[in-house]
């Protein structure tokens, strides 16, 4: 009987020391890889972002409507052009006679009138570029071709009747000022008359209008002394001339920004 009891402790012993050598018998670098792969990370886990969707950190801009963003087409009115209007003002005293044309009317009869060659023997490369007749017809009239200025002005270039009587004279032409494409060519014909009278005595015959030729709307050359004629007369240059300061510059300034940018150009 104490000999079975001792064979039964004897093998009860084996059993629990075969168990603890399965335990110790571990790889103990296999053991930590089975904690981190049981026991849960630290930082939460994530999807990865979406590359095309941005971070939402900041809160996203809200989306403009199509009727915010889109802004409606200003519309001139027959009179007085709404809108940035570039310094056109009526003057202090004006009336209209008959029915104005459209501005689009207007403007093709200008860019006509610029097209034309006034000198075609003498000066056959003399253009008056469009973008000068409509800068000035713009200063003047607001492309209105039936305003009548209390100082006799006319039309669409605001043509005094005198300037009028020395064109017609001149050129042997009848142009009546009350019809807005013939007074579009009278003024287009005094400015390129104006540029082939002071390219001739100030500018040795240079006939060039270029913007590049001019330092600034302030300096003396060739475009900037045409157009402080056409508003002051070209006596006033001839004044000028021995000190090389440009009259009319405020008149002459707001013509070259009209070339550059000017709600007329929206017609």
């Amino acid at each position: 009987m104490g000999s079975r009891w001792k064979l039964v402790a004897a093998a009860a012993a084996l059993v629990v020391a075969a168990g603890c050598g399965l335990t110790g018998g571990k790889d103990p670098d296999a053991q930590s890889a089975s904690v981190a792969v049981d026991e849960p990370s630290a930082e939460p886990i994530s999807e990865s972002p979406d590359p095309t969707v941005e971070p939402t950190t900041e809160s996203p801009s809200p989306k403009p409507s199509k009727s915010a963003t889109k802004k409606p087409k200003p519309k001139p009115s027959k009179t007085t052009p709404t809108g940035p209007v570039n310094n056109f003002e009526h003057a202090a005293c004006f009336d209209l006679e008959g029915k104005a044309v459209s501005k689009t009317a207007a403007k093709s009869a200008l860019n006509a009138a610029a097209a034309k060659h006034y000198w075609p023997t003498s000066a056959p490369s003399l253009t008056v570029p469009s973008d000068v007749v409509r800068a000035v017809a713009w200063n003047e009239s607001g492309w209105q071709s039936n305003v009548v200025n209390c100082d006799g002005g006319f039309g669409l270039m605001q043509l005094m009747p005198d300037t009028v009587s020395m064109i017609n004279t001149r050129f042997e032409q009848s142009y009546n000022v009350k019809d807005y494409k013939q007074n579009a060519v009278l003024g287009a014909n005094y400015l390129a008359w104006l540029t082939k009278y002071i390219g001739d005595n100030y500018f040795a015959g240079n006939y060039s209008l270029a913007t590049s030729k001019c330092a600034s709307s302030s300096s003396w050359c060739l475009l900037n002394t045409v157009i402080a004629a056409y508003h002051a007369g070209v006596g006033t240059i001839e004044q000028a001339a021995s000190s090389k300061k440009l009259p009319s510059t405020q008149y002459v300034n707001v013509v070259r920004s009209l070339m550059k940018s000017c709600f007329c150009d929206t017609y």
